[in-house]
């Protein structure tokens, strides 16, 4: 099978130019749409150990919005999940309707690494390819599309790039024992991708083979793949789509009155610096993970306030397989059954990652304050509540920083105008936009309030000049560096 691939296939720069732009755009455009339709997307990427899952993940996922996937990292299994049927800890990595979620390794490492390591017994294998294809037929049954991608090298490259890895002192940790025997059995492990596939390449969740050698070359095609299969899930899909953004106070505004909102950036000098820092917090991230510090960063603001083009900024040169955006929209009836901090906590990072909250448990003390979706003992009780929840996270050892996103009246209905006159921003305006305009004092009171009542020295706020947007995502970028270099100093 994989002696008839055509690993010598290349691409120029110019031709790699030519063709992303386009795929680009239309990938973000049918990320949006499957997000409306409530379409769920699986993207599994496997391979030769070094053959790239990162770096194409990191490609794939520019041209994505990071609110709307989430990056799975598939390791060994811990003492919890070997205690549960070994596909137990992918059915709650499956996407909820309109979202992506993307795997570095998937439920295949069973029947690869595992089966390689004598980790999975032979006598067991058939009942593991079984129970796969089973596990992707229910979900393809019911919407989900299935995208499964095998990165192909050969054995020299991959020793190539194995050596390459280990003269660098910040990335030789990423060469394990493992890989190397998996290098100098590399025909036998290749046995093993060939039956894998020929087991499991079905209409509902078929293989895509990518010549990975050339990076350019690769990256089209992962490109093409999903683009295809996203266009195909389009057009068969059923039209639906709904969305929820939610709103008291006497506080008065002083806090918000001294923001200096006509500070601004030059354009030129906003590319130059912008570049400099995400250089700087890639490097960061890696140390994060390398001395297993959490990191949680809480987004609030106002509507069109600029939240998800700082967070773009912030992780465009991030690994995504170490940190997660979670976009919080109104409770779920699961959500509403438990106390108001449960989903939150269920989505606080692990040691060494990152989790990024686009909306917060601050809804609380606003959005459900404002519009009596809670009492008022109930959200006055949630500012100790909150202080506590970050103060347990900072005990642990995490990271605690949260912003607000600060721009005027005037500013935001600019924006909302030119949203509402762009149609590849229109979808980001909804009625509840300008209805919320309506409540902005309220909104302005109980913003006050909340950063006076749980801004605390281990989980500060930072309000964020907004007016200009490229000096609001400079500060935020500064801010994070600051607080990470701060913590590895000590």
């Amino acid at each position: 099978m994989f002696e008839k691939m055509d690993l010598t296939k290349q691409m120029s720069k110019e031709e790699f130019k030519l063709k992303m732009a386009p795929l680009a755009s239309r990938l973000g455009e049918l990320q949006r749409r499957c997000r409306e339709l409530e379409i769920p997307v699986m993207i599994a990427f496997e391979g030769f150990d070094a053959a790239g899952k990162g770096f194409y993940i990191g490609r794939l996922i520019q041209s994505l919005d990071p609110r709307g996937f989430s990056v799975h990292t598939i390791g060994e299994e811990t003492e919890e999940e070997k205690m549960h049927p070994f596909l137990w800890r992918f059915w709650t990595k499956t996407p909820a309707a309109g979202r992506i979620a993307i795997y570095d390794g998937s439920w295949y490492r069973k029947v690869l690494v595992d089966r390689f390591g004598k980790n999975t017994k032979k006598s067991r294998l058939s009942k593991q390819y079984e129970a796969i294809r089973t596990f992707e037929r229910q979900l393809a049954d019911d919407g989900t599309v299935i995208i499964k991608l095998l990165l192909v090298i050969d054995r020299k490259e991959q020793k190539k790039r194995f050596r390459k890895l280990k003269e660098n002192k910040e990335t030789a940790w990423r060469v394990d024992k493992g890989d190397e025997e998996r290098n100098a059995h590399y025909d036998t492990y290749r046995r093993m991708m060939e039956e894998m596939i020929s087991k499991t390449d079905d209409t509902y969740a078929p293989w895509t083979l990518v010549e990975a050698m050339d990076k350019r070359y690769a990256t089209v095609k992962i490109y093409e793949r999903v683009v295809v299969a996203l266009e195909e899930a389009v057009s068969d899909a059923g039209r639906r789509c709904g969305d929820v953004w939610a709103g008291e106070s006497k506080y008065g505004k002083d806090v918000l009155a001294d923001v200096d909102l006509a500070l601004a950036c030059p354009k030129k000098e906003y590319k130059r610096e912008l570049k400099a820092l995400q250089k700087k917090m890639e490097l960061l991230h890696g140390e994060l993970y390398r001395r297993r510090i959490p990191l949680v960063i809480g987004f609030e603001g106002w509507d069109a306030g600029g939240k998800g083009g700082a967070i773009k900024r912030l992780t465009e040169r991030m690994d995504p397989r170490g940190f997660t955006v979670i976009p919080v929209a109104s409770p779920s009836t699961l959500e509403k059954s438990h106390h108001y901090l449960w989903r939150f906590w269920n989505a606080m990072p692990k040691d060494g990652h990152i989790a990024i909250f686009d909306r917060t448990w601050y809804g609380r003390v606003m959005v459900e304050r404002i519009e009596g979706f809670c009492t008022k003992e109930e959200w006055q009780r949630a500012y100790r509540e909150i202080r506590e929840m970050e103060g347990e996270l900072a005990d642990h050892g995490a990271i605690v920083l949260k912003f607000w996103m600060h721009i005027d009246k005037d500013e935001q209905e600019k924006r909302f105008r030119e949203r509402m006159e762009n149609p590849q921003k229109r979808w980001k305006i909804t009625d509840e936009d300008w209805r919320n305009r309506e409540k902005w004092e309220q909104y302005e009171g109980a913003v006050c309030e909340m950063l006076d009542q749980t801004s605390t020295e281990r989980a500060p706020w930072i309000v964020v000049e907004g007016n200009d947007k490229y000096h609001a995502r400079l500060k935020v970028l500064r801010s994070v560096i600051d607080a990470i270099e701060k913590r590895l100093k000590n």
